[in-house]
This record gives structure tokens, sequence and C-alpha cells, in this order.
């Protein structure tokens, strides 16, 4: 979202994020093998061998892959099996998909505020929302800055309550030498064409450990009824007129069930993009690198500055910078004014996320202003991103260093020299 709407650039120098990674000949070459084979192009080799790649780069028992991050996140909140009366505890600092899959459920969300220095969940103010009925709190790494993870995990144990990492901007991260996505209890990835790596637009990866989720995870994905399977039943009689190989004979025919939790869907993740993704994994460290060194250009324009404030990154983490976020001290006429200083010498601003629980579908289910107090004077005031993304060229990086150090200094004057000692 940008400021000031109504005379903003439609070109940009230095423009917001379109793609988040680098496609290139490696790319296209893995697409030529895939075209070329005789294979199939769905649930093939390359799928196992991208969720193989993938569970070992987390360091979790399972990774499956699907179609988007949105998707990972509704399988997820379905493996919840939420009950009217159901708690969910969620960040308003993220994007829709987070937990819109929420709203076709009869849990009771809560929105949980953020830490000012991070823009992650607040452990402090979680503490105060769990109760016996919480069955889940769902999280995302703002920006790729890994949350407090182990508060937050301590807390929610002791409510047995499920913890989802949305990791759609986290990947290349890392919290006290562990990655994100094998923290919680589930872990949920993107790989939209803005993201750090990408399956050609669009795809989605669920980590996790527990294999009774795994096992209806996948069967969710690939189309088949989300059940509890049950002992072997002979009441229907012999399958009528079928060959062993085909689909219903007789094991499938004579399955009973226990328990029938929904509908699956077709999920599947082409192979194409799982080849895509195999290759991309392996550039995520050169992709991450240079994320850092953009961002430590910038942060060096903006130290200085007193006007402005950096988010903290926690000793022991690693930052993925899928996000470079800084705050503006002197409030929404500052913040105002320094965003259309950047406009106006070709840098696009988007202004990422508005808080969640001020949009209609959650006014609508009885939250509104006051509720995360921290989450609406940061986005309302102070909340900046500029962009930073692997494919800036040097000279893209440049213009844009410039620009946002002439901003701030037509908006709060010549840089301040400060002592680095």
């Amino acid at each position: 979202m940008n400021s000031n709407s109504g005379s903003l650039k439609t070109i940009y120098q230095i423009p917001g994020t379109r793609r988040g990674s680098l496609v290139d000949d490696d790319d296209l070459a893995v697409l030529k093998d895939v075209i070329y084979d005789d294979l199939a192009l769905s649930a093939g080799p390359w799928r196992d061998r991208f969720e193989q790649q993938f569970r070992k780069h987390i360091g979790t028992r399972y990774a499956i892959s699907v179609t988007s991050g949105t998707v990972a996140l509704e399988i997820a909140i379905r493996l919840l099996d939420l009950k009217p009366g159901d708690e969910v505890v969620v960040t308003p600092q993220t994007f829709q998909a987070s937990i819109q899959p929420l709203l076709d459920t009869p849990a009771v969300v809560k929105f949980c505020d953020i830490d000012p220095t991070t823009l992650n969940l607040d452990p402090v103010q979680l503490r105060a929302l769990l109760t016996p009925r919480t069955r889940a709190v769902i999280l995302v790494h703002y920006g790729g800055n890994p949350a407090a993870m182990q508060e937050i995990c301590e807390l929610a144990a002791r409510y047995d309550a499920v913890v989802i990492e949305d990791c759609a901007h986290a990947l290349g991260a890392s919290y006290q030498g562990r990655r994100p996505g094998s923290l919680g209890d589930i872990g949920c990835f993107s790989f939209h064409s803005s993201k750090n790596i990408t399956t050609l637009g669009e795809g989605g990866m669920i980590t996790l450990n527990r294999s009774d989720w795994a096992a209806r995870a996948d069967r969710i994905r690939s189309n088949e009824v989300d059940r509890t399977p049950g002992p072997a039943s002979t009441a229907l009689g012999a399958p009528p007129d079928t060959l062993p190989w085909m689909k219903y004979a007789d094991t499938i025919y004579h399955e009973s069930h226990t328990t029938i939790m929904g509908a699956g869907t077709n999920a599947t993740l082409s192979e194409v993009a799982c080849a895509a993704g195999t290759v991309q994994l392996r550039k995520l460290p050169r992709l991450v690198r240079r994320r850092r060194q953009i961002a430590a250009r910038l942060t060096d324009v903006l130290r200085g500055y007193p006007q402005i404030r950096l988010p903290r990154v926690a000793p022991g983490n690693e930052h993925a910078y899928h996000l470079f976020t800084f705050f503006v001290s002197d409030g929404a006429e500052a913040r105002h004014a320094l965003v259309t200083a950047l406009d106006r010498r070709g840098v696009e601003v988007q202004l990422r996320y508005f808080p969640l629980h001020l949009t209609p579908e959650w006014q609508s289910r009885g939250h509104g202003p006051g509720e995360c107090p921290e989450s609406e004077r940061l986005w309302f005031s102070e909340h900046m991103n500029i962009p930073c993304y692997p494919t800036l060229t040097d000279t893209q990086v440049s213009l844009l260093c410039s620009a946002l150090q002439g901003s701030l200094n037509e908006v709060f004057g010549r840089r301040a020299v400060l002592s680095h000692s």
C-alpha cells in the first residue's frame, strides 16, 4: 500500500518487489529436462526430489509441496480440526492469507499485538490471551526476522496449543542455529514470485514432524478424502468386476473409516515447478547473501538519523531480509513526507501490512480499533518498507541509497554525524 496514492508515479527506477528471486539459465536447463522427458508432469520424481531436499534444508521429517503458501496454511489449519469454542491466537501484522482460512472455521480468533522492535507476535501479550480453549497460535517471521520462538513455544505448550509458523518471509533465516519451519509444530512456506525462492510464480510447502498429520496433508493435497482409516471390512462382499490394478479394487473397496473429516483437493505442485524449486533452493544462499548486502548498505545510510529506528534482530538469529523495514519516530507527518520524497526520486514504497483486525472481514467478526495498539500506531505513523531484493542491480542499489539519503536530508535536515566508537 502506498501513501498519497493520488499523485504517485507509475514507473519507478527502483520498483517494489516484482520478483524476489533470480531465474536464469540454470532454471531453463532443468525445465528443458522435464519437458523433454517421457515421465508424467505431475506427482513424479521431481516432486520427491524437491521435498527431500527441502526437508533436509529445514530439518524436519516431512516436507509436503502444494500449489501456494495460502494452500499450505489452509491445510495446516484443517489439521487442527477446529470446533465451536476453540480459540486461535494470531498476529495482526501479516498478509491476509496467514489467517484467512480461519474465516471458514467456527473458532474464536484472538489478535495478539506485536513487539514494536520486531513487528513479530509479542510473547508478553500472548501470555494474557492463552486459555485452556486455545488450540493454536499462528505467527509470522515478519520480513524474515525470526520471532521469539522459545518463549512462544513454551507458552503454547502449557496449553497443549499447536504453533503454526508462517515462514513465507523466512526462507534463508535462522533462529539460534535452526531454520524457521522446524521450530514450531507446522511450518508453511510460499514460493510466490515475490518470495526468496520461486517455483515459477506460485507454490508452497508444509513442514512438520508428525506422521499422522503428514499422511493427512498428503491425502488432502492428493484429492483424496481426509479420513482416519479403519480396519478392513467384508460387509460389501466382492468388488464388482474389477481387475486387481484398478483404483477401487479389493483393498480400497473394503477399507472402512472411523472418521471422515472432509473432502480433499488437488493441490499437487507440478513437476515443472518442483524441478525449478530444486534449482532455486541451491541458489538460496547466494540470493539471501545479496539481500543482506543491500540491507547493509541501506542500514548504513539510515544510521546517524536520530529520527529513524531499525528493527531489532536477536543475538544468535539471522535475518533473511525478505522485507527491509525501518521506523520513522517523528510521527505520521514525517513518515508521509519521507514516502512522498522517495516517490519523487523514483523509489516505490509499499507498506506491508495493514493491521488485519481492522479489515472488513475481521471487523465483521467483532474486531476493531484499539485491539492491537502497537500494530495500529506503527502502521499508521512509523512503519516503512523500501525495496530490497536480489535482482536489483548495483546501479539501482546505488540510486536507492542516494534517493534514501536525499529524502532523509529533505525531511530531517543534513545527516547527523555520530561517533561509531
